[in-house]
């Protein structure tokens, strides 16, 4: 089934495992796709009987191996060249993803491996995503969500969501960048460079620490 609407919800349903444990439900996968649930229905059965998702009515959504292979190249498309625009062209790290979005179902495998090779094949994006290789696979380390932390942990910032740019620039305003050593005062302080970084609303829910 080659179609960027194919890979828009594979893409979607891996996202969504990523960084916690919740299989999608067909009304989160509509909501997440702008979509009538009704067309989320009829395209997740065609999913399902090109073996590319496991589902029951009503259930919720799992990707087979084969849907889990094709999302996580289309995936390593995405996110090297975010990881591209950062690096050469200086995006800043609110502004790769709706590029992304367009050159992945452009570029060709050539000019994939070229970027990737060029990079020094990078692991992770700009925002802390995994970038799988060329396998499928792909490596994160222990993690915890920032709202789910306890006061006085520590540990390096390891990802920052890319969902809302506008909350990704207030982010990195506030001081907060991918890789950097933070101690939680709270879920809207991390201590960083002994100096307390006071966050924006809505940054416990974007920001992951090292577990």
């Amino acid at each position: 089934m080659p179609s960027p609407a194919v890979d828009d919800y594979l893409k979607t349903i891996y996202h969504h495992t990523e960084w916690q444990d919740e299989r999608i439900t067909p009304s989160q996968l509509a909501a997440e796709l702008g979509l009538a649930p009704s067309s989320v229905t009829e395209m997740v059965q065609k999913l399902a009987a090109h073996a590319l998702v496991a589902h029951r009515p009503y259930g919720p959504i799992a990707l087979t191996e084969a849907g889990q292979l094709r999302a996580a190249a289309i995936i390593r498309r995405h996110r090297l060249i975010e990881t591209w625009l950062v690096r050469e062209f200086g995006y800043g790290w609110d502004e790769v993803h709706d590029e992304a979005e367009v050159l992945e179902h452009a570029i060709s495998d050539r000019l994939l491996e070229g970027i990737d090779e060029r990079l020094g094949r990078p692991t992770h994006d700009p925002h802390g995503d995994a970038i799988p290789d060329a396998s499928g696979r792909v490596h994160r380390e222990p993690f915890v969500l920032l709202a789910a932390a306890a006061p006085g942990h520590s540990g390096r910032v390891l990802r920052v969501s890319d969902r809302d740019g506008a909350l990704l620039r207030e982010i990195e305003s506030a001081g907060v960048t991918v890789g950097a050593a933070a101690t939680v005062r709270d879920a809207a302080t991390l201590r960083i460079a002994d100096t307390d970084v006071h966050l924006p609303d809505g940054a416990a829910s974007a920001v992951w620490l090292t577990a």
